[in-house]
C-alpha cells in the first residue's frame, strides 16, 4: 500500500508547501486537490497553466501523484480533470456521488452519470472512483453495492472512506468484506461520533476518533490491497503550516504502525 496526503490539508498554502511537507512527513506520494473553495492547487478552469508546475514539483520532491480529487460530476469539469490527470501522470480521479440520501430518483441519476464518466475515463486511460458520502445518494454499503453492480467498467472503482461509512452507522471494518474486490482507492481519516461533519481537522487525525483504523488497514492487507491510501483532512484552510504538518505527521505515524503490525511494512 502507498500512503499519501490529499493536498487539501494544505489548502491555505501553495502547492510547493504541500509537496515539501508531505515528503518531510515520510509519505510515499500525494493526492492533488482540485476541490473548488478548499484549495487553489489544481484549478480545472486553467488546468493547462497548473499542470507544468505540478509535474515539476513531483520531480523535484520525487513524490508520485497517487490520485486527484474533484467532487463535481459536471461533464466539462470532469473531462478537464481527466485531461489534467494525463498531463501530470495521475492514475486515479476521485469524485463525489451527488444526489440525496434515500432518494431513488437521484440515486439512479448518480449511477447513470458515473457510468458515463467511467466511459470517459476509459478513453483517457485513467480510473474514476467514487465514495459513499454522508447525505448523498450513495451513502452506505447497500447503495454502494447498487452502483458497483450497475457499473462494470474496468475504469471504475470504489474510493472507500471509513469516516463516511462510520457516519452511516455501519462498522467500516465489517463493511469492507462486501466491497473489497472493487476498491481502487482509499481516503482515510478518523472521526469522533457519528454526526454529519467529520469534526475539527485535529480530530480527523488517525487515532483520535472512534474508527477501528488498525482493523481496517489489517483487512485491506489481508485481501491484498496494494493501492493508494490518502489522508483526507478538511477544514484546515486557515491553519498555519505547523498545524497542518502536525496532523499529517501524526496520521502517517499511526498508519505506519498499523501496517507494520499486520506485516505490510
Amino acid at each position: 500500500m502507498k500512503l499519501g496526503v490529499n493536498s487539501v490539508l494544505f489548502g491555505g498554502h501553495d502547492m510547493e508547501t504541500a509537496f515539501k511537507y508531505t515528503v518531510a512527513c515520510g509519505y510515499d506520494g500525494i493526492e492533488i486537490s482540485a476541490i473548488d473553495g478548499m484549495s487553489q492547487h489544481l484549478v480545472l478552469e486553467r488546468w493547462k497553466e497548473c499542470t507544468p508546475a505540478i509535474r515539476e514539483l513531483s520531480q523535484k520532491y520525487n513524490l508520485p501523484i497517487l490520485a486527484m480529487e474533484q467532487t463535481s460530476q459536471d461533464l466539462a469539469k470532469m473531462e478537464a480533470a481527466f485531461q489534467a490527470a494525463v498531463e501530470i501522470g495521475c492514475p486515479i480521479i476521485n469524485c463525489g456521488p451527488g444526489g440525496k440520501k434515500d432518494d431513488e430518483e437521484t440515486l439512479q441519476q448518480s449511477i447513470e452519470s458515473l457510468g458515463r464518466l467511467a466511459d470517459m475515463a476509459a478513453s483517457y486511460g485513467v480510473t474514476l472512483c467514487v465514495k459513499a458520502h454522508v447525505g448523498a445518494a450513495i451513502y452506505n454499503t447497500s447503495t454502494t453495492l447498487r452502483a458497483l453492480k450497475a457499473i462494470t467498467s474496468k475504469s471504475f472503482g470504489l474510493d472507500m472512506d471509513p469516516s463516511h461509512i462510520h457516519r452511516a452507522d455501519e462498522d467500516p471494518v465489517e463493511a469492507l468484506a462486501a466491497v473489497v474486490d472493487r476498491i481502487k482507492h482509499v481516503h482515510i481519516r478518523d472521526c469522533k461520533g457519528r454526526q454529519q461533519n467529520p469534526g475539527t481537522p485535529e480530530m480527523q487525525a488517525n487515532g483520535r476518533g472512534d474508527i477501528n483504523l488498525p482493523g481496517y488497514l489489517r483487512v485491506l492487507h489481508e485481501h491484498g490491497y496494494t493501492g493508494p491510501i490518502d489522508l483526507e483532512v478538511i477544514g484546515a484552510k486557515d491553519y498555519e503550516v505547523a498545524r497542518c504538518v502536525a496532523i499529517a505527521a501524526e496520521s502517517r505515524g499511526h498508519m505506519q504502525a498499523c501496517l507494520q503490525v499486520c506485516g505490510n511494512r
